[in-house]
């Protein structure tokens, strides 16, 4: 158990496809500048209707695994993160695996929605230091466009597609300094979306529509600014350092006010705060991972960086990690 674990390959995929606020205008009743005030989104990427979500997280986790140098049969462990499943089942994570070819990996789904990323990592991370598994890729990966009402002004303008992915392997130094999560299944009225049961509920907030997303704006932007400062002092203090020794916070890519409520918290320059969401939106799970590719391929985040993490989702649920890359 004294096994360090780290992160050794990052990568993302979005898709081609941008829909603009300017687009939206047209679809719906709300504006640029609406949009922009209240979350910092300027666009979002939209995967095409043949494009499913496990098509995202082969992509990003093919490149993971050439980033990490390691070969797919080098692989014991492939967990996808998605709230978007091709199918009930098998798990994306099996899909996932035939793509890619990991004919020696366990695979499966765990569904923490924005927060999946973490509970991900959490789980790898487990696994890797018990020495059962070596290798363990983790992918988080949504097609949320498929789940929008794109006749929802509260909701439409805020989610994009896209897939983020990390290779977990033991490392001789840094890695994960601590990881935190948490649930709170009061809220699970809150953030939604029906499978298989459909109450009268749900038929009256959807208009009659059964498998879109519905959200209680203002209950999950109280929630979110009181958790996500919170989850990242647990996360910090758990690896027993301070905001002033962090060198990037990477959050959940959900709002613009909600990530600048933490820095104040923190009394951190918002330029500390890796913010990706105005050309992306909120990609669930995949915001942390595809935020962190951008920002090592910029050369704006470096080996040996401490950077500290956090999301919050449906549920409700968070998470947070401390990490050195």
């Amino acid at each position: 158990m004294d096994k360090k674990v780290g992160i050794v390959g990052v990568a993302s995929y979005v898709p081609e496809k941008i829909l603009t606020n300017f687009d939206l205008e047209k679809m719906v009743d709300t504006s640029d500048q609406w949009i922009r005030e209240r979350t910092g989104i300027s666009e979002r990427r939209i995967a095409d209707d043949d494009m499913p979500t496990s098509y995202l997280a082969t992509k990003a986790g093919k490149r993971a695994l050439e980033d990490a140098n390691i070969k797919p049969e080098e692989l014991d462990l492939i967990i996808v993160s998605t709230v978007t499943p091709d199918q009930f089942f098998p798990s994306t994570a099996c899909i996932v695996q035939k793509h890619l070819g990991a004919a020696n990996a366990t695979a499966f789904d765990i569904s923490a929605a924005c927060s999946g990323l973490i509970y991900a990592m959490s789980a790898a991370e487990q696994y890797i230091k018990t020495g059962f598994y070596k290798n363990a890729l983790i992918i988080a990966a949504d097609a949320l466009s498929k789940i929008t009402d794109w006749q929802d002004r509260n909701t439409c303008v805020l989610f994009g597609d896209g897939a983020g992915a990390f290779v977990l392997s033991e490392v001789e130094e840094g890695g994960i300094l601590s990881i935190q999560m948490g649930s709170d299944g009061t809220g699970d009225k809150q953030l939604t979306c029906p499978a298989c049961f459909f109450t009268p509920e749900d038929e009256e907030k959807r208009n009659g529509k059964k498998h879109t997303t519905w959200m209680n704006g203002g209950e999950i932007f109280k929630y979110a600014v009181k958790i996500m400062p919170y989850a990242l002092e647990k996360a910090m203090d758990k690896a027993g350092i301070t905001a002033e020794q962090i060198d990037w916070f990477v959050p959940h890519q959900a709002n613009l006010r909600i990530i600048s409520v933490a820095a104040r918290k923190f009394d951190v320059d918002m330029d500390k705060f890796i913010v990706t969401l105005e050309k992306f939106g909120n990609t669930s799970a995949s915001s942390i991972p595809i935020a962190l590719d951008i920002s090592i391929k910029s050369g704006k985040i470096k080996k040996g960086d401490k950077l500290a993490m956090a999301a919050f989702g449906g549920g409700l649920t968070w998470g947070s990690a401390v990490i050195v890359l």
